[in-house]
């Protein structure tokens, strides 16, 4: 395997078959890699086709295995790359982490892709935050 990224929150390798190894480490490494699995698998059903596809996921070693998106991009116009993250928000969901690092490029189509989705947000579930609809009283018994 060859390793892609070694950092405090995780390590990232591709395999020699070019699926991407992400195992996640440190300060809340559990509640980050089931947000990715979440995330991943919501847009698959979402039909999102610039982020990788969630081939596996292991909570105990926290790993997931995925598709490989491309490589990584060096350089791009900030008005394209806003213009990217936009694109994820008709899918229902905020990257939460839009720097060039999680951007990658795919030549098989020549399209950019989007990677790393541990801190991204689901828009249209609610969250603990989001207030309850105040719900009427049951009719007293007489």
């Amino acid at each position: 395997m060859h390793e892609v990224k070694d950092t405090q929150r995780a390590v990232v390798r591709i395999g020699y078959d070019g699926r991407v190894h992400k195992t996640f480490r440190a300060s809340k490494a559990r509640e980050r890699f089931a947000n990715e699995v979440r995330v991943l698998r919501y847009l698959e059903k979402r039909g999102c086709d610039f982020v990788p596809r969630l081939l596996e996921a292991d909570p105990v070693a926290l790993k997931i295995i995925t598709t490989n998106c491309g490589s990584i991009v060096e350089q791009l116009d900030p008005g394209r790359m806003k213009e990217l993250f936009a694109e994820l928000l008709h899918f229902g969901v905020r990257h939460d982490d839009a720097f060039l690092r999680n951007v990658t490029y795919r030549t098989t189509d020549g399209r950019f892709c989007l990677i790393d989705f541990e801190f991204a947000t689901i828009l249209d579930e609610p969250t603990p935050a989001d207030p309850v609809p105040a719900q009427e009283p049951p009719p007293k018994k007489r």
